[in-house]
């Protein structure tokens, strides 16, 4: 008895200093084939590119391939669930948006917990929004739109690509800090609201700050101010809603990565810094820019202060969804 006991022992004792558990075996070899990351929207868009612009470092550092699927529907929701619900391994991640990894939770009944079934890797970049108006209406800056705005309640209209987006969201918190009221208008994507603007057809859109780039520097619609603390470096002429009179109100877009829950820390740890190794590659910097996505705050990039920034999000934005009694199927 007492040599099965000492071999019992010993059994443990090497057990525990190589790391007992699976998780722990499987970080030290990890990666030991090819990783899959999921993107919720269609190949082409601003996540795609974004996720491909880091899959080729990210192998060069990791020594394996990194395949970027995209698995789109449901507002991303469809793409999102396929990593809830894949081994908790490493081999396969999502990166997505403030709409698939927050407002999601909040205008649709998910057969999971948004918040809790991944964990965070890094926030990656952010897109401020831009406000902006059609060339004929009568305001020269931020307090004088506002000013018309309340002098005709209800009877501007703001295009937004459907109910539910950043742009619908940015707008009734704007209509909370201004006191204005106007309508929305739904279109299907950006880009028709985008040129019903300037043609004069409606008066305003708060969208992600790309969308109006090229029309902006061509003068067909006017930019009247950026909802963040420092002005775009595409448009620097354009001041912030902090210079313009309206300090406080913010409002971007943001991308980051995750994993499914469980997945190992030691594999979380080796994930984040090689995101963050390709994060600070000047060229990886210089196209992200030209995309209009600035590269996220250093704090930002760590796993667990990014956790927190998401569900700070969510305790902003899930209040608005509900106050303005949004619900999609």
């Amino acid at each position: 008895m007492k040599p099965a006991r000492r071999d019992f022992l010993q059994l443990v004792a090497s057990a525990a200093a190589a790391g007992s558990y699976p998780g722990s075996a499987l970080a030290l070899d990890y990666p030991t084939r090819p990783i899959t990351i999921v993107v919720p929207f269609a190949a082409g868009g601003a996540t795609d590119i974004l996720a491909r612009l880091l899959a080729d470092p990210m192998g060069k550092s990791l020594g394996q391939t990194v395949i970027v699927e995209d698995v789109t529907g449901a507002a991303g929701s469809i793409g999102v669930t396929r990593v809830v619900r894949s081994p908790a391994d490493g081999y396969t991640l999502s990166v997505g948006t403030l709409t698939t990894h927050v407002l999601i939770g909040g205008l649709y009944k998910l057969d999971f917990d948004l918040l809790n079934d991944l964990t965070p890797i890094a926030e990656l970049t952010y897109e401020p929004l831009l406000i902006c108006i059609r060339n004929s209406l009568p305001a020269q800056n931020l307090q004088e739109l506002i000013a018309w705005l309340k002098a005709n309640p209800g009877k501007a209209s703001v295009g937004i690509p459907g109910a539910g987006s950043t742009g619908n969201l940015a707008g009734i918190s704007f209509q909370k800090a201004t006191g204005a009221t106007f309508q929305f208008v739904p279109y299907r994507g950006d880009g028709p609201a985008v040129q019903d603007m300037m043609a004069g057809q409606i008066d305003m859109m708060i969208e992600p700050s790309s969308n109006f780039t090229a029309q902006v520097q061509a003068g067909t619609i006017r930019a009247i101010a950026v909802p963040a603390k420092t002005r775009l470096a595409s448009l620097p002429n354009v001041p912030t809603t902090d210079e313009a009179g309206l300090p406080g109100f913010y409002a971007s877009i943001w991308f980051g990565m995750w994993a499914p829950r469980d997945t190992p820390k030691d594999i979380i740890a080796k994930l984040n810094a090689v995101v963050v190794a390709a994060l600070a590659d000047e060229n990886v910097k210089e196209r992200l820019n030209k995309l209009g996505q600035q590269v996220a705050a250093r704090d930002l990039q760590a796993p667990e202060t990014f956790g927190a920034f998401q569900r700070a999000e969510a305790d902003k934005w899930w209040p608005i969804i509900k106050a303005a009694n949004i619900k999609l199927d």
